[in-house]
């Protein structure tokens, strides 16, 4: 069978799972946040907080619980980090510098996983299990609490409530994350994936040294880090590593993983607002531009371009023999349209080309599916944008699901998408400016520019690969980073928020012969053009300098 063929056999394989669980999956999500219903350990966890369930919160309340419940997660891993020398199960490890602890809590608690340091040289078991393991499943669950607020403000008229933040919260870890996650965790230990809290092992000679490895509970973190689209790895080479993906179905069952709740949230949407026909149109935008960056990325690692990539077949330089071009390079861009960064190849290594695409996709906002609950909600506000230039065109107010987009709304939504591109560019440029930062490339002209703005792209838009040839553990790009990650994270979460409150009031506005119809396959290319245009404009510029250039001089 040809590596051609056999990326394509798995691709098609991937679309079949993902189509089985979309309606299953979808419907139970909405229930589980439309339920009245709290579970006995659900009770428990709010009687320990605090938290009344069932009070309903307008969206500056709600807002507040996301920033005060995040921001105690960022004081608390950062501590636990900073006392990980006198912790038990530390492995010997010492605590983690300041700059680094900041870093690794900003990005664990913004869904980036951004990681400047190795796994397995760094943290000791405490810090991965009761630090950054639980991490990746309440950062995922807030993303899907805001992006249900979003929808309740879509589905709801004449009143500011959203519903509760806590019980969202401990509904999307209870209900959805931790029952699908234990199922995982057993497929990815029976495909070869370890689970123990074993300590260092030295296993045999590497070019004259010693060479160690240590255990540790890799399959239960693994699975929720894709699941959870975090992306964070317990080794350094992360999903390459064959203790946290051993085989070709376990890398076929992640990338399942990493994008089969972004998606089955659109039906979650169009069963919460009362109109499925709404999610198919949000469905096929985000399934569009996913095929459309597969194919292209599969195109371009899998073009002969020299005797090299003719004997492989391909680009395979910094690529896995156990999976190849196609499964990697469905992995990468799977990684990158969404928020989730784990990687199974070395991005860096990908043609000039191939690592535009993977720029690009996180320049896109991560919404072809994106990460959890936030693919969504940065979804919902490109379809406002388009509803917007629509009306723009014929002459009317806009309208989305029967809230008229007035000049509040479409300031909440503009102020959304640019944010992240002033933060990416902003820094990039600062970085390029300095003498200090550039220092950090290993490489020079478009490919050393790329890897600044990777950073950077990948820290604001919280995905958290890396093109890996930075040196990024320098108290510059930690700080940077971890100021970018933050930022990226919940500034545009006020604004989510803000939007939906002022949805919530409106009055339902009735459809006439005149209004856009959001859910015909017209109005869906016009949002993928929407998407695609708006991030040109903003980026080209710099991927001009880039990968671009990197490609075109190849």
């Amino acid at each position: 069978m040809s590596p051609v063929l056999a990326g394509v056999l798995q691709l098609l394989a991937l679309i079949a799972a993902l189509a089985l669980a979309y309606r299953p999956l979808g419907d139970y999500m909405a229930r589980v946040y439309s339920s009245e219903k709290d579970y006995k350990p659900e009770k428990w966890i709010y009687k320990a907080v605090g938290a009344n369930p069932t009070a309903e919160m307008r969206w500056p309340a709600y807002l507040r619980g996301v920033l005060a419940f995040s921001a105690v997660s960022v004081l608390f891993l950062y501590g636990l980090q900073r006392a990980q020398g006198i912790l038990p199960g530390s492995l010997g490890f010492q605590a983690i510098d300041p700059d680094q602890a900041f870093n690794t809590a900003a990005s664990f608690v913004a869904n980036t996983n951004w990681q400047s340091y190795y796994g397995e040289q760094a943290m000791g078991h405490v810090v991965q299990t009761g630090g950054l393991a639980v991490q990746n499943f309440v950062s995922a669950a807030v993303g899907m609490a805001v992006a249900v607020a979003l929808v309740r403000g879509f589905a709801r008229s004449r009143t500011g409530e959203l519903g509760n933040f806590w019980a969202d919260l401990v509904r999307g870890v209870v209900r959805i994350l931790l029952p699908i996650s234990v199922i995982g965790a057993i497929v990815l230990v029976a495909c070869g994936a370890i689970q123990n809290f074993s300590g260092i092992h030295e296993v045999g000679q590497f070019m004259g040294g010693s060479q160690q490895w240590n255990g540790g509970a890799v399959a239960s973190q693994e699975v929720i880090k894709e699941l959870g689209t975090n992306g964070g790895g317990y080794f350094n080479a992360n999903s390459a590593h064959p203790f946290e993906n051993p085989n070709p179905f376990s890398n076929l069952f992640e990338i399942f993983l990493i994008l089969v709740i972004p998606f089955a949230l659109t039906r979650t949407f169009g069963r919460m607002v009362g109109n499925l026909r709404q999610g198919y149109a949000i469905l096929a935008t985000m399934a569009t531009i996913w095929l459309g960056f597969t194919a292209l990325m599969m195109w371009t690692e899998f073009a002969h371009h020299g005797p090299a990539f003719d004997v492989a077949g391909g680009a395979m330089e910094g690529k896995e023999t156990r999976f190849g071009i196609g499964a990697s390079a469905i992995f990468s861009v799977a990684t990158t349209l969404t928020s989730t960064g784990a990687v199974n190849s070395f991005h860096s290594s990908y043609t000039g080309l191939g690592g535009g695409i993977q720029l690009l996709g996180m320049q896109l906002g991560e919404i072809a599916p994106g990460g959890v609950g936030s693919g969504l909600y940065g979804m919902l506000i490109m379809a406002i944008i388009a509803v917007f230039i629509a009306g723009l065109m014929v002459g009317r107010t806009p309208e989305y699901l029967g809230k008229k987009i007035g000049t509040r709304e479409i300031k909440l939504a503009a102020c959304y998408i640019l944010i992240t591109p002033a933060l990416v560019l902003g820094f990039t440029a600062a970085a390029m400016a300095l003498d200090t930062p550039a220092n950090s490339m290993t490489n020079t002209g478009a490919h050393g520019f790329s890897e600044i703005l990777y950073a950077y792209t990948s820290g604001a838009n919280n995905n958290g690969s890396a093109f890996a040839g930075l040196n990024a553990d320098t108290q510059w790009f930690n700080s940077t980073i971890g100021i970018a990650m933050l930022l990226g994270r919940f500034l545009p979460m006020v604004f989510v928020l803000a939007l939906a409150g002022s949805l919530a009031e409106q009055k339902p506005v009735p459809e006439t012969a005149g209004t856009l119809r959001t859910d015909k396959p017209l109005y869906t290319g016009l949002l993928v053009g929407t998407i695609l245009i708006v991030t040109g404009l903003t980026y080209f510029p710099a991927l001009a300098l880039g990968p671009l250039a990197e490609g075109l001089a190849s």
